[in-house]
């Protein structure tokens, strides 16, 4: 999913620990999946902004020739006001757009 388009809120939203972990029936195994997801989402923005941000780099850098770039400035703007991983990541498991497998589950319902 694209983290970009996504409806997750900007603040934090209190839920319910119990009604989220009914998919998996393990309040840890739904906060482990959440926390996979969400780093994988964090790692994903911040390649994009890092590659954003590498047209702007340049090769001689000094103290007199750093200076303030409006469009530096304003992506950097726009990826502080996306949501945090953690609240995409949460909203993605709600919507059940998040596809899991414990293979430890799977490997005892094959015995």
């Amino acid at each position: 999913m694209d983290y970009k388009k996504s409806n997750a809120p900007l603040n934090t939203v209190t839920r319910d620990v119990i009604e989220l972990s009914e998919a998996t029936g393990n309040i840890y195994e739904t906060v482990c999946i959440i926390a996979k997801r969400a780093n994988q989402i964090a790692t994903e923005m911040k390649h994009d902004l890092e590659k954003k941000l590498q047209e702007f780099a340049s090769l001689n850098d000094n103290l007199e020739e750093i200076s303030e770039n409006r469009e530096q400035i304003e992506i950097s703007r726009y990826y502080e006001k996306l949501p945090k991983p953690t609240l995409i990541a949460t909203q993605e498991y709600v919507d059940n757009k998040l596809f899991f497998r414990n293979p430890v589950k799977e490997r005892e319902g094959l015995d």
